[in-house]
């Protein structure tokens, strides 16, 4: 007799990963314009005035959260990591570009979602890097 075992995922679990999962593809959608040179975003960074250096450093932060977000085990740091891009992101329209922070702030709390439903891979992540450093 055959027995298959079923695996049954938790509705907050799914959801959790749907979040993910739009999130992961918004930031696809920011970070590729970023990367390709799109004169928007050009002229966006050149208002802030740090350099076009910038646009692609935040273009590859973006595009390698988005991935992060996929991946079981890095979704919660990958989450932390655009937090603080978010937090960057939000003061940048306000202070240099006069713009509405809406849209980051948006984004900021689902991150911050993620992080906190997540906090258990990060405490994992944590604690590897703190084992790896002592045996050094």
């Amino acid at each position: 007799m055959n027995t298959t075992t079923v695996r049954r995922v938790r509705p907050g679990t799914a959801a959790l990963w749907m979040v993910q999962v739009v999130l992961a593809a918004m930031f696809v959608m920011a970070g590729l314009p970023k990367l390709s040179g799109d004169p928007v975003m050009v002229d966006i960074f050149d208002a802030v005035g740090a350099g076009q250096w910038l646009r692609y450093v935040v273009g590859v932060l973006e595009l390698a959260g988005a991935i992060g977000l996929l991946v079981p085990r890095l979704c919660g740091p990958a989450a932390l990591g655009l937090s603080f891009l978010l937090v960057g992101a939000t003061l940048t329209n306000l202070v240099a570009i006069g713009a509405s922070p809406a849209i980051p702030l948006g984004y900021l709390l689902m991150a911050a979602g993620i992080v906190w439903f997540r906090r258990a891979s990060i405490q994992a992540l944590v604690a590897a890097v703190a084992r790896t450093a002592a045996r050094r």
